[in-house]
């Protein structure tokens, strides 16, 4: 490939980050491939239209699927940049422990190997634990012993192998993808500098080289530092619910001091960054990393907390309905994996059954998970109407606009604090009910 030509890109995987990333590298003037295993996600992206829910993401798939820039297969093709954007989840054993699964990044890489040719690129992308690109590499080396590979042989390589992983927010992700900086981490300094040659393209944020095995370990730290952040608010916002405090009127006031910043507590953490992310760094030095996992811990109780007392509240009033609002593991998006507000709901569901009803506007239907509940889908104006009990688990601004004269009489939860003027609600000395924390 000459430099001063665009490459041909192929992007394996066509999920929350994989699809935005080819639409951008599209936009930048690249033809890409997008590769899926998914007939269906193949189908609606070559029609110009999204199977995810993104600010603007329609308008730029539609534009470069129009322009002949970006198309997609469940055939792996030739190309110049192969970029591996694959789900990397974790495996919860018997005994407790969390161990990652980087199946798809392997079945990527052999994808991959069977179109290899000499003075291609390999960028993987996907959050991984550390070492998970010389495995790649590895695999690539076994499968393809013509190649001459990065860090295996004494001559110039045939190809480059990086790891660069993304560090976007949901529902900003065009916007980050373009204008945060990037680690790029190579197999050697070689490989390195070929792939900043390709992120320089469609990236405005400073590109920073460095080795793969660092770059991996940065993804894990960036996660698991927010993680620890958020479990010291959890944690904080259970000992006031325990002491009857306001725990959004003691934030307020302590982040008043210029070098505390606490972070505002919710029903959990979910995604599947900051919930799965850590646990890739306790995997690999389990001996080392006591606050890393209690923070999981902590994180993973407030979800506990949260049904405990939402369930003190539906028992409390036998004959009311509830609104539970809210499913997905952030304000507005459609994303629910590893979502607390989900794993509370679908609880409380199981419990209460037809007496739950779920507000969801970036959800056609319920998760399978509701099947045979009895909970109803209805969107916010039914639930002000109908429900007496109102049980905040995401802060989607279409709940954060409801005015106090619409919930004023209601009986109101609100584990996100997104209506600070609503009425606190003690049930008894003794339990404590504190229904605004």
């Amino acid at each position: 490939m000459k430099s001063d030509t665009k490459p041909d890109v192929c992007v394996v995987g066509l999920g929350y980050i994989g699809l935005p990333t080819a639409a951008v590298i599209a936009r930048a003037g690249c033809r890409v491939l997008g590769l899926d295993v998914s007939q269906s996600v193949v189908d609606t992206i070559n029609r110009g239209e999204i199977h995810i829910e993104e600010v603007d993401l329609d308008g730029l798939v539609q534009g470069v699927v129009s322009r002949g820039l970006l198309s997609a297969s469940t055939q792996i093709a030739p190309a110049d940049i192969f970029v591996i954007a694959v789900p990397t989840p974790f495996e919860k054993g018997e005994g407790g422990e969390h161990a990652p699964d980087i199946s798809y990044v392997l079945a990527a890489g052999r994808s991959v190997a069977t179109v290899l040719k000499a003075g291609d690129v390999v960028i993987l992308e996907s959050t991984s634990p550390v070492g998970t690109t010389e495995q790649l590499r590895d695999l690539i080396a076994e499968l393809r012993p013509d190649l001459k590979i990065p860090g295996l042989t004494r001559d110039t390589p045939d190809v480059s192998i990086a790891y660069c992983p993304e560090r976007v927010l949901p529902g900003r992700i065009l916007e980050e993808l373009t204008n945060n900086d990037r680690s790029i981490g190579g197999i050697t300094p070689r490989c390195a500098r070929k792939a900043l040659a390709f992120y320089k393209r469609f990236v405005r944020g400073e590109c920073v080289t460095t080795d793969a095995r660092s770059a991996e370990m940065t993804k894990l730290v960036e996660n698991a530092y927010r993680d620890v952040n958020i479990a010291f608010a959890n944690e904080l916002s259970m000992v006031a619910d325990r002491m009857g405090l306001d725990v959004w009127e003691v934030i307020r006031l302590a982040n008043r001091h210029p070098r505390v910043n606490i972070l505002t507590p919710g029903p959990g953490v979910g995604g599947h960054c900051i919930a799965v992310d850590p646990w890739f760094i306790v995997h690999g030095a389990p001996e080392e990393t006591p606050l890393i996992r209690t923070a999981r811990g902590v994180n993973d109780r407030k979800m506990s907390h949260v049904i405990a007392r939402a369930e003190a509240l539906v028992e409390a009033d036998p004959e009311a309905k509830v609104a539970c609002l809210g499913l997905a593991f952030k304000a507005n998006i459609d994303d629910f994996r590893e979502s607390p507000a989900r794993f509370v709901a679908s609880r409380l569901a199981r419990k209460f059954g037809s007496r739950i009803h779920v507000v969801e506007p970036y959800a056609a239907q319920l998760p399978i998970e509701f099947t045979d509940t009895g909970a109803i889908q209805i969107d916010i104006d039914d639930a002000l109407e109908t429900c007496e009990i109102l049980i905040v688990l995401v802060d989607h601004d279409v709940f954060r606009v409801v005015p106090l004269a619409e919930r004023a009489t209601k009986l109101v939860y609100d584990t996100r604090g997104i209506w600070p003027d609503q009425p606190r609600v003690v049930r008894d000395e003794e339990a404590r009910l504190v229904l605004t924390a």
